[in-house]
């Protein structure tokens, strides 16, 4: 957001829809603009909200990283998808073995970090995950 005239065209913009909340989240901050009796308002940061670190998800080995299977049009997972504890998140292959990347425990994955088929080393971060 570069100010006061961006919200104020969100804030239009969102007065046409029917969405009830929007929140965007930037490094410099989180606008949160929601409807209170018909009128499209900047709404306060919730004061209970605590902030949650992202778990970082990384390379368990050397590899290439692939984003699904070579067989596969879809990639295992997707920013905003919900994933349980142990599910396959990537791949990880090594010359003809493809090892399977597990989330370490459930969450929304809020990143990918690293592109499909690039070569990755030990260590290296290649989802950030949201945890529950």
């Amino acid at each position: 957001m570069t100010g006061m005239q961006d919200v104020s065209r969100l804030a239009a913009w969102l007065a046409g829809t029917d969405i009830g909340l929007l929140e965007l989240r930037t490094p410099q901050g989180t606008l949160r603009l929601g409807r209170k009796g018909g009128d499209v308002v900047e709404l306060p940061k919730e004061e209970e909200e605590e902030e949650i670190e992202l778990l970082s998800i990384r390379a368990p080995s050397l590899g290439v990283f692939l984003h699904g299977h070579p067989m596969a049009a879809v990639p295992l997972a997707r920013i905003g998808a919900r994933v349980a504890a142990g599910q396959a998140v990537g791949l990880l292959k090594i010359g003809p073995l493809l090892l399977p990347v597990t989330a370490p425990q459930a969450g929304i994955v809020d990143g990918i970090r690293a592109a499909d088929g690039v070569a990755v080393g030990y260590g290296s971060p290649l989802i950030d995950l949201h945890p529950f």
